[in-house]
């Protein structure tokens, strides 16, 4: 196939990336315990696949409450942050640039994952319905749970979770990475302040658009002050839910989806945000989000606008030929296959992914998918 737009060059802020091919945002639960700490075989595990123009570490949790899933990894400790350098710099030494995903999963958690065992904090006490929570029940093992009721956020621990935001962004700078996105996607906390279902505070946060954009304005501006807006993106899921297997992750579907996002958006283009990634529908045969809403987003942002779904290389290509989008990220065909941009580029098969090893455990279905060359070789010495 023509893969010219895919393997085009493309500047994002200060970085030449050498093609337009993404590596998302992948949970995959292999933190070291106890501290949740990013390790050795995650540094190999990112360094496989920096042939990526662009890379952004998993969801990494801006605090302890931030965490929602077991082994998950964080960036508030100096362990972490040291954890987390062996990786930017396998990247790094590969040519990669990398970004760190900060995260607060905000009532999508159980209180066995809280400090000291309390309650999930939220913009308001309503619980996550239809959303799992993962906590561990023994070494390498753990269930998936309904989460915990949370507790309603006070206005001046709010304050302070948008200081954690920064905090977080300078540990991500002082672990190597090239920037930061934040997580306001996928029903976790900033996504839970933006949206009317589960926001039904009567304050400054809450009730009209305006009011429950104000979380993610202020976030935005924090981060911003700490890494400047051309070295960070926002991640939203605005108009459907998402499905994984039986893990369930709920991008709230507002009364107005079209409406709410473009004025979110709007928020990112006022703060000069570097870009936009937008996740779609990951299921089978999942609707395409509407052209129109589309274009109203590539008239709303000037920014890089990145793209993640069930997108192939060839509905990738399409999309970026529109002048619609700027990148396309590939995630569970990123993870069976490390040498992806090279695969695309030689028209190669891809390897199928392991459901069974997605989350958790060792390097099994992580590190040990074969790049092409490695298949071609095994399959010729077999002959």
């Amino acid at each position: 196939m023509n893969s010219k737009k895919l393997l085009a060059p493309v500047t994002l802020g200060r970085h030449q990336l050498a093609n337009r091919i993404v590596l998302p945002p992948l949970t995959r639960q292999r933190a070291a315990q106890p501290g949740d700490i990013p390790t050795d075989l995650m540094a190999q595990y990112y360094s496989q696949r920096a042939g990526a123009g662009f890379m952004v570490s998993e969801g990494t949790q801006i605090e302890p409450r931030g965490q929602g899933y077991a082994w998950t990894p964080g960036i508030y400790s100096q362990a972490q942050i040291a954890g987390w350098r062996k990786v930017t710099r396998a990247v790094h030494a590969e040519g990669g640039v990398i970004f760190a995903q900060l995260w607060h999963v905000g009532r999508v958690s159980h209180t066995a994952l809280q400090p000291g065992g309390a309650a999930p904090v939220a913009p308001s006490a309503l619980p996550a319905l239809n959303a799992k929570a993962f906590i561990e029940t023994g070494p390498g093992a753990g269930i998936l749970v309904a989460p915990s009721m949370p507790r309603e956020l006070s206005v001046a621990e709010i304050a302070e979770l948008v200081g954690l935001y920064a905090q977080a962004a300078r540990n991500a700078l002082e672990a190597g990475f090239d920037g930061v996105e934040i997580h306001a996607a996928n029903g976790y906390l900033v996504n839970q302040f933006i949206s009317g279902h589960a926001n039904t505070r009567t304050d400054e946060y809450g009730g009209s658009l305006a009011k429950r954009l104000r979380f993610l304005r202020e976030v935005v501006a924090a981060v911003a002050a700490v890494v400047g807006p051309e070295r960070m993106g926002v991640r939203f899921t605005p108009l459907f839910t998402s499905t994984d297997e039986d893990r369930v992750y709920i991008g709230f579907v507002e009364d107005d989806p079209h409406a709410t996002y473009i004025e979110a958006i709007k928020v990112l283009e006022q703060a000069g945000v570097g870009y936009l990634s937008i996740a779609e529908a990951d299921w089978d045969h999942a609707p395409d989000l509407p052209e129109q809403f589309r274009r109203a987003v590539r008239d709303a942002f000037s920014g890089r606008i990145v793209y993640a779904g069930r997108y192939t290389a060839e509905r990738g290509e399409r999309l970026l030929e529109t002048g619609l989008a700027d990148l396309i990220a590939f995630g569970r065909p990123f993870i069976a296959n490390p040498d992806l941009p090279a695969r695309i580029a030689n028209g190669w098969p891809l390897n199928a992914v392991d459901p069974a090893t997605m989350y958790g455990g060792t390097e099994q279905g992580y590190t040990d998918y074969p790049a092409f060359a490695e298949t071609t070789s095994i399959t010729t010495n077999k002959d």
